[in-house]
């Protein structure tokens, strides 16, 4: 190979991953139709052959002559330790469970999940057809090299005519050789990888023999390319035989200009053509469906094939720095051939290495798409792969890959190719070691490898160095290959994936939970950091989604859960009726794009319930304090889902894919008049439970009437002001203006300020009502209320209006949450509610521009309307007979004002200290 001129990238990539056979017999015929594999056979030679390539033969001589043989050791050494590194991580997984075909893709995808095992799985599926691609243009300049007519070689038998049409009819006529190989099967190719394993192992050995039994000699070198051979003098470089000066000069580096590309040589450039020959280690772990013994062969055959691919690397170099002197090394790459005592089995053996490592990645690539096509990520487009042979070799997958080769030959040579080839193997490298790392801090108890001599230390040093070598080969080739897998990610994360495979993140996820749920000490919660932290009881979604929407914009950031009781005893039933639901209710969050959890309950009545779910809900710290309602009055149900964009469902009774959707999962809206799951009774009961259980309580009513875009997840920007009405005073008993507010109040005032911080709220005003008694002077209540907003850090506008019927009635009241003292007191009661009522509908209509009674004022013109009014919600009576008399009672006081929150505080939730 005297004359070789090839660039020096055209060699980078010559071979990677060995077959990946598919599962349980899916492979052609012989040894793949059972599990017959031997270690040596199944894992030593695939991964020999791949680690070998043909940079064994033509770049032993380019890494001693440039980096010097200190240099190339350590080179070498830090290499394999990189590849060590990976090589515990795919024994661990290996070890942890049956590997079917995809291999590296396989183990990926069902640890890190699809969007980011598809993604990495087609670039190493790119990665091996383009290797094939140079395995086989490395091939056909290596034979031209000899038997070309354009060979300037002494040697050379010039007979093959050269050019860009017959190098591709070269390539293609291979291309068909390898191709017919793979198409046959599995148990073929093994034969023939066996078979090259042997001529590869005695090329090798002449090589050995060859250093000891060759004497002295001169061996000339060839022009460099671009050089009149006629005008300058022959030169010639110097094999020594073993001698210390030669060592001697050979230890230091002497990085010089490469005589194929005229480039400048460093230690950067070297370490990335060394390292790129050294690649294939899971080649073995490929074909763990072939093997006898997965669990023992993979480890053991791996380590074995690293091991004595490290010693013969070793060897060589120091038998080449021993006896060939500089120049030669750095002058001729094919010195081998030179010094050989039958220099046509050195040809031999860079024929076979270049052959096999075409075949093997042919053959990975295959498998790998066949596994990518059985799991349909990519859609119709990878369908053809999918056919498969009687005997269940994917031969549509092989014809597929074979084709995508073919047009990858038509660009010719792949020098700039080359690395991006080789970050692909890297980022492959990189996701198995982060798959293991992952399966180890998630310390999930499925988790148990065979192989234990790793750790997350190992994974993580693993993946950094991957990484490392990744910018160090190409830094552009790194950059766009992690843009591409992000790119890929994103269009299968957009197409949805199966979700029965495991996803290591979730294990991840609940191991870091439960680590901070433990931490987060109740004990420690401060006021100046509380949060609200919802339980949202919904009967039926179909009527409850606006306010499922309006409690996620006032959970801030906090514990929202959406609940549900299931009426019914279990004794008499068979199995548990709620487990069922929880997908249909999983599938509501989704679509209503809300970030809650859902907590279900079988009880027999819905109070019972409701105390479950306010007692059990939650975990640790982050428990609902909280509890949401519908309004209970006589209003006709909606049904939201007929008119949500986001639950119109194209298909009736079932979506894509065949699951049901909702609107079968659901059933439809009582009808009116329809008896009820909860008596009036029961819901107050309710509401009295939980302010007895330390739970703030909010009652919604309207809410169906609030404007979508407040609802919606945007900025809210709305060319009509809306108002936010917060009325801090228990207008069913007032004290005839006391000028202060209570913590109920004051709870008030903190949830209309954490909706006004809400994007879909910044542009509402907020507008705090203070009631004067007809006695009180105004104006210093509302100095005392500014001046405690100021405090508190709220930004609103503060109205005192004139509160006087009823306000006399509303001072005898003794007993909190009593209304009534016998027959004239209903009456009163009555009139108090209906004149505050009549006071809040008033104040909805005034504003800038606004008058009373509604949204236009006295001059016809458009002002600010009231998209929310917080009422604050009086206890309820102590006495269980009045609980329908205080209901009915909250229906007069809340009745026409539009989207209403009732809100009963029973915490302090506001700070004025920093």
């Amino acid at each position: 190979m005297a004359s070789e001129s090839s660039p020096l990238l055209a060699y980078r990539l010559l071979g990677e991953e060995g077959a990946a056979f598919p599962p349980n017999g899916a492979g052609g015929s012989g040894v793949a139709s059972a599990r017959k594999l031997s270690t040596f056979l199944g894992v030593v030679v695939p991964t020999v052959l791949s680690m070998f390539s043909i940079v064994v033969f033509l770049r032993i001589g380019f890494v001693v002559g440039h980096a010097g043989l200190l240099q190339a050791l350590a080179m070498l050494l830090v290499a394999y330790i990189i590849l060590a590194l990976t090589v515990l991580s795919v024994c661990a997984i290996a070890t942890n469970g049956a590997v079917r075909g995809g291999g590296a893709y396989f183990m990926i995808s069902r640890t890190l999940g699809p969007e980011v095992g598809g993604s990495i799985g087609l670039m190493f599926y790119l990665a091996n057809v383009c290797g094939c691609a140079v395995s086989l243009l490395g091939l056909v300049e290596s034979v031209l090299d000899v038997f070309g007519a354009d060979a300037t070689g002494s040697s050379g038998l010039r007979v093959l005519p050269q050019g860009y049409g017959w190098n591709l009819l070269y390539g293609s006529l291979l291309l068909g050789l390898v191709g017919g190989v793979c198409t046959l099967g599995a148990g073929l190719y093994a034969r023939a990888s066996f078979l090259t394993f042997l001529l590869v192992s005695g090329s090798l050995a002449s090589v050995l023999v060859s250093f000891v039994a060759v004497g002295p000699r001169d061996i000339p070198l060839a022009p460099r390319p671009g050089t009149n051979s006629s005008s300058v003098p022959p030169r010639y470089g110097h094999f020594t035989g073993f001698n210390s000066s030669t060592l001697k000069d050979n230890l230091g580096a002497g990085y010089a200009e490469d005589y194929t590309t005229g480039a400048m040589m460093t230690f950067a450039s070297v370490f990335a053509v060394l390292f790129n020959g050294c690649t294939g280690i899971m080649a073995g772990a490929n074909m763990s469906g072939e093997l006898k013994d997965p669990s023992r062969a993979i480890p053991l055959g791996t380590i074995t094939a690293v091991a004595y691919t490290f010693f013969i690397y070793i060897l060589l170099f120091f038998l080449s720095s021993f006896t060939c002197d500089r120049t030669l090394l750095q002058e001729d790459y094919g010195f081998f051939r030179g010094i050989s005592l039958w220099p046509p089995l050195v040809l031999i053996g860079i024929y076979a290495t270049a052959l096999s490592a075409s075949m093997s990645s042919l053959i990975g690539a295959s498998r790998i798409l066949h596994a990518l096509a059985q799991d349909d990520l990519f859609g119709v487009i990878l369908a053809p792969a999918k056919v498969v042979s009687g005997g269940g070799n994917p031969w549509g997958a092989v014809l597929y890959s074979w084709g995508l080769v073919q047009l990858v030959l038509l660009a010719g040579k792949l020098n700039t190719l080359a690395a991006v080839v080789t970050v692909f193997y890297l980022v492959a490298y990189a996701a198995v070691d982060l798959s293991c790392l992952s399966l180890e801090w998630a310390s999930a108890p499925n988790f148990r490898p065979t192989f234990s001599l790793f750790s997350w230390h190992t994974c993580l040093l693993g993946v950094a160095s991957c990484l490392l070598m990744m910018f160090l080969i190409s830094p552009g080739a790194a950059g766009g290959s992690l843009l591409l897998m992000g790119l890929l990610s994103a269009l299968l994360t957009a197409r949805g994936g199966p979700s029965s495979w495991g996803y290591v993140s979730q294990a991840l996820l609940f191991h870091q939970v439960r680590k901070y749920l433990l931490r987060l000490d109740v004990r420690k919660e401060h006021v100046k950091f509380w949060r609200p932290q919802l339980l949202l009881l919904v009967g039926n979604p179909r009527g409850a989604l606006p306010l499922l929407r309006l409690a996620n914009q006032l959970k801030k950031g906090g514990l929202y859960v959406l609940g549900h009781v299931t009426l019914g005893d279990l004794d008499s039933l068979p199995s548990d009726p709620v487990q069922p639901q929880y997908g249909a209710w999983l599938s509501l969050v989704d679509l209503a794009q809300v970030k809650a959890f859902v907590d279900l309950t079988l009880s027999p009545s819905v109070r019972q319930g409701a105390q479950h779910l306010l007692r059990i809900s939650g975990l640790g710290g982050m428990k609902p304090n909280t509890l949401v309602l519908g309004f209970y009055d006589d209003a006709p149900p909606q049904d939201h889902f007929l008119t949500d964009p986001a639950f119109c469902e194209p298909t009736e009774g079932t979506k894509e894919g065949g699951s049901p959707s909702l609107s079968t999962l659901f059933p439809p809206p009582r009808a009116p008049g329809s008896p009820r799951a909860l008596s009036p009774q029961d819901y107050v009961a309710t509401v009295a439970d939980a302010l007895k259980m330390n739970k703030n309580v909010v009652l919604a009513r309207a809410c169906g009437a609030l404007p979508p875009e407040r609802l919606s997840r945007g900025s809210g920007s709305s060319s009509q002001i809306h108002h936010v009405d917060v009325w801090p005073l228990n207008l069913l008993r007032p004290r005839g203006g006391p000028g202060y507010v209570d913590v109920c109040g004051l709870f008030l005032l903190q949830m209309a300020t954490i909706l006004s911080m809400v994007p879909a709220w910044h542009s509402a005003r907020l507008r705090i009502f203070l009631c004067l008694g007809p006695r009180e002077a105004p104006g210093a209540a509302e100095e005392r209320l500014r001046a405690l907003l100021s405090q508190l850090r709220i930004r609103a506008e503060v109205q005192e209006v004139v509160w006087g019927e009823g306000a006399e009635t509303g001072e005898q009241e003794e007993e909190e949450g009593d209304f009534v003292n016998g027959g004239r007191g209903d009456e009163e009661a009555e009139a108090l509610a209906c004149s505050a009522n009549a006071l809040v509908r008033a104040q909805q209509g005034r504003g800038t521009g606004g008058g009373p009674g509604g949204p236009e004022g006295r001059d016809g013109e458009e002002g600010p309307t009231t998209a929310l009014t917080f009422l604050y919600l009086p206890r309820p009576p102590a006495d269980p007979a009045r609980y329908p008399r205080y209901l009915a009672l909250l229906e007069t006081l809340s009745r026409d004002l539009g989207p209403t929150l009732l809100v009963h505080g029973v915490t302090p939730v506001t700070c004025t200290d920093l």
